[in-house]
């Protein structure tokens, strides 16, 4: 039986073009495209450009001159027309190693493409498997190989040309999608177009059988042909109009009329392998605001199969696995909860081979908060201090470096305490820890009373004891943080001094008088006598002066003019001298002041 050639056709539909494993229906030329109505296999690629369908143009859109001088250099032409309205748009998949452009031309004539509607020049520098409309279904939105969706009505006619700018490729399969496949699968593209007899290009999977169907009236004989990559090759005992195919190749098909003439028809059948999901095991995620990267799990879903062939993605919903839509984010930030993932394999050259069978437990949980004081105080009477959180999370275990379990503690020692929380169980790395430094805090105690000078209204700083966190009453006035009291007078008051933290309260009479820090009993007229300021504000005021040895040199009450700097009428050398007040309380007890400076020099 003689082979039939492409030349013998009597019906179109034999454009072909051999790579190196298979041929394939490519069309170099924009007159000749491809008509389609479905997605394609992989094709073997593309090698030159035919004629130069731009005329000689330096641009159509996005797409300028290559190295071949002409907009084309290894080019591939298609044409489809809508069946229905709405959202369309379509995948190319091709190897991640190869650069790959596209435009899409809203025309019925070669001759009057105009400017494409939608076009793609990337260098696919990110290295992606898939260029096109609408949106990339590995899930990248930053991907710049996608143009936006386009909104089409039925019956428009579209041509499309992709476009290889390097000399070596492995092909493409080209894979629709959109809206419009959604309400109206079957009449989404419109096949009317499609005039070759075994109709369009066929993308199946391994293990299907796709049947070709030639029956053509008053036909006397069929023969049909496979070239799997070595030639056209008949298929021994095939003479009925319909073939089953399970064998990936171009297919012939050669029908013999009464006349004696002939009608050839060439088809292109692709297989892509079904993938297969290993088990994944459940998750436990940690929610620190860094979201959870479901595609490192993808290496073991897919076992030895390649990444190169096989995309995998993750849903909510079974539905939308099966339907590959909605998949979840790169980095997904799943509220705290428990979720069942559903894991879809898909073929790169052709997303109707997938799998679904798997699906895997995700259990997210926050990371636990822990925002306590960092310090604490206990007071030095041995009282305890509650430290830690003050209110449990749920599904939160707490665990003390000291022992205790629980958010909260009651210690009555000093030292460093440390919380972990920890969500998720031991292991899971969900965890948070935070350290309490306790302290004793200083009980209140008044060291001294510093007075500026004695006047009407004076001012007055408290100097504690011990440095502390305190606060400050005069004559039961409200309390104050600081120890600077304005506008003071002369006289007896009462002074109240607490700690911060409820650690203590003292109160004590203090006395507001003055007295000069030295004196000059030279005979100048000036700073010649010492003595108290501010005495007759106090009931029954004595004076007591001392040398540093501790002896009685002289007494003073309010009606005395002041020591002159005399001992039995000798006068004493230049030196430190001490006193000390003591007066009539309002209850008639005799008290000492406390909190007066002193000590004096007398200088000549």
């Amino acid at each position: 039986m003689r082979i039939p050639k492409p030349i013998d056709l009597l019906l179109a539909g034999s454009l072909w073009l051999c790579g190196a494993v298979l041929c394939a229906q490519v069309a170099p030329d924009c007159g000749q495209a491809v008509p389609i109505c479905s997605n394609t296999p992989v094709n073997g690629g593309t090698t030159g450009y035919g004629i130069d369908d731009f005329g000689g143009a330096a641009a159509s859109g996005c797409l300028e001159r290559t190295t071949s001088g002409y907009i084309e250099s290894n080019s591939a032409w298609y044409r489809f027309r809508t069946g229905a309205s709405g959202q369309l748009g379509f995948n190319i998949a091709f190897d991640a190693s190869e650069d790959w452009d596209f435009a899409l031309y809203r025309a019925s004539d070669c001759n009057t493409l105009g400017d494409p509607v939608r076009c793609n020049f990337y260098d696919n520098q990110e290295g992606a498997s898939y260029m096109g409309v609408g949106e990339d279904p590995t899930g990248n939105t930053e991907s710049y190989q996608y143009e936006p969706w386009l909104d089409v009505q039925a019956g428009e006619d579209y041509y499309l040309l992709i476009n290889n700018f390097s000399n070596t490729n492995s092909g493409f399969s080209i894979q629709f999608s959109g809206q419009i496949f959604t309400d109206a699968p079957n009449t989404a593209l419109d096949c009317s177009i499609v005039s070759n007899l075994l109709g369009p290009p066929v993308a199946a999977c391994q293990g299907d059988t796709v049947p070709l169907d030639a029956f053509t009236p008053t036909a006397t004989a069929y023969a049909w042909f496979l070239d799997a990559g070595s030639g056209f090759l008949p298929l021994s005992g095939e003479t009925n109009p319909t073939l089953n195919a399970t064998q990936a190749g171009m297919y012939r098909v050669q029908v013999f009329m009464p006349d004696g003439s002939q009608i050839i028809s060439d088809v292109q059948v692709g297989f892509s392998p079904v993938p297969y999901t290993n088990p994944l095991a459940d998750l436990f995620y940690c929610d620190q605001g860094q979201g959870l990267n479901l595609h490192q799990l993808d290496a073991a879903a897919l076992g030895v199969q390649a990444p190169s062939e096989f995309r995998v993605s993750y849903y909510t919903d079974p539905s939308d696995a099966g339907a590959d839509r909605n998949p979840l984010p790169g980095l997904w930030e799943p509220a705290a909860g428990m979720y069942t993932v559903y894991v879809r394999t898909t073929s790169l050259a052709n997303p109707i081979c997938y799998d679904v069978s798997v699906s895997f437990q995700v259990t997210s949980a926050a990371q636990p908060l822990l925002d306590f004081p960092e310090e604490a105080f206990i007071c030095g009477d041995g009282t305890a201090v509650t430290i830690g959180q003050a209110t449990a999370e749920p599904g939160v275990e707490y665990l003390w470096d000291h022992g205790p379990t629980g958010p909260e503690v009651q210690v009555n020692a000093p030292g460093t305490y440390t919380l972990t929380a920890r969500a998720g169980g031991s292991g899971s790395g969900c965890e948070t820890v935070r350290s309490v430094q306790v302290q004793v805090s200083t009980p209140p105690g008044i060291g001294s009373i510093l007075l500026e000078d004695v006047q009407a209204n004076n001012r007055i700083t408290v100097v504690p004891v011990a440095e502390g966190d305190f606060r400050y009453a005069l004559d039961n006035g409200p309390f104050q943080e600081s120890p600077v009291f304005e506008g003071v007078t002369p006289g007896t008051h009462q002074l109240t001094m607490r700690d911060a933290l409820g650690c203590g309260q003292v109160t004590e009479t203090i006395t507001v008088v003055g007295f000069l820090p030295f004196f000059t009993p030279n005979g100048d007229g000036i700073n010649d006598l010492w003595h108290v300021q501010g005495l007759e504000q106090l009931e029954a005021p004595v004076v007591f002066i001392f040398d540093r040895f501790g002896k009685l040199l002289k007494q003073l009450d309010q009606s005395s003019p002041g020591w002159d700097g005399t001992f039995n009428g000798v006068n004493l050398p230049d030196s430190d001298y001490w006193f000390r007040l003591e007066y009539t309380d309002p209850r008639g007890q005799r008290i000492q002041d406390q909190f007066l400076q002193a000590h004096f020099a007398l200088k000549r």
